[in-house]
């Protein structure tokens, strides 16, 4: 099966980018060669570029604290294991407490830094990393590989409380989802949302080997979902076909 994720307000949206570039950061970071090393710091300047928005901290602090008053709200009732419910209480409240306590925007260390901002004036311009016009970055990507991971894990230590904060919300967001299985008739599915339920997040598992690719379009009052198929010259076309698959819908 495919997973793809679709956001249905902005805020969602800046959430799975962030993420997304998290996790390629991530991935970069632990390998050896110069080049990843090199794309690493490319996604590390994406991320900053999102994080040191003034709006952003403030949107995760206000959701994590959501999250833990609307969790709260669930002690007494017998369904629930207080256990559970305390361990993920206390996993909100530290990441509430890490961003709280970083001083100003986060990444405000990595913009105060002249030599990676130098690198970062440059590294968006096609071929302006070069070692004519960057000769201490070019010199840095000899370095051992030991020796660049942990500068580049020490550069991330400015964001990791916002990312931190990111993807519990998200983790929380997708485990309150319910699947259901349904139906694309003749290659598409349209469904009203749930009255007085804020959906933010749909998540569609298509089966890998139908070769499809779901067009998604969504408000607070209505999903439709047509799926797609990609022709010999690159071009998507509607695929036309009856086909079962999974969604969820997160709120």
């Amino acid at each position: 099966m495919i997973l793809y994720e679709h956001p249905l307000n902005e805020r969602v949206r800046t959430y799975l980018r962030m993420e997304h570039m998290f996790h390629r950061l991530s991935s970069l970071i632990h390998r050896d060669t110069a080049l990843d090393h090199h794309y690493a710091l490319h996604a590390l300047f994406e991320l900053l570029d999102v994080a040191s928005r003034a709006d952003i901290k403030s949107d995760v602090l206000k959701d994590l604290e959501k999250q833990k008053q609307h969790l709260n709200s669930y002690r007494g009732n017998p369904v629930i294991a207080e256990q559970v419910l305390d361990q993920v209480v206390a996993e909100i409240e530290t990441a509430f407490t890490q961003l709280n306590q970083l001083n100003g925007k986060c990444g405000q260390d990595l913009q105060d830094n002249e030599w990676l901002m130098g690198i970062r004036s440059r590294i968006f311009i096609p071929g302006g990393t070069c070692e004519f016009d960057l000769p201490a970055y070019f010199s840095w990507q000899h370095k051992r590989p030991e020796m660049r991971r942990k500068n580049l894990m020490d550069w991330c230590t400015s964001l990791q409380p916002l990312l931190s904060g990111i993807v519990l919300l998200l983790r929380l967001l997708r485990e309150a989802g319910v699947t259901h299985r349904v139906t694309a008739v003749g290659g598409h599915f349209q469904q009203s949302l749930p009255a007085g339920r804020s959906v933010q997040l749909l998540r569609i598992r298509l089966p890998k080997e139908s070769g499809l690719i779901p067009e998604v379009s969504g408000n607070r009052l209505m999903l439709s979902v047509r799926l797609m198929q990609m022709v010999d010259d690159a071009r998507l076309q509607a695929a036309g076909v009856d086909l079962h698959f999974d969604l969820s819908l997160c709120a």
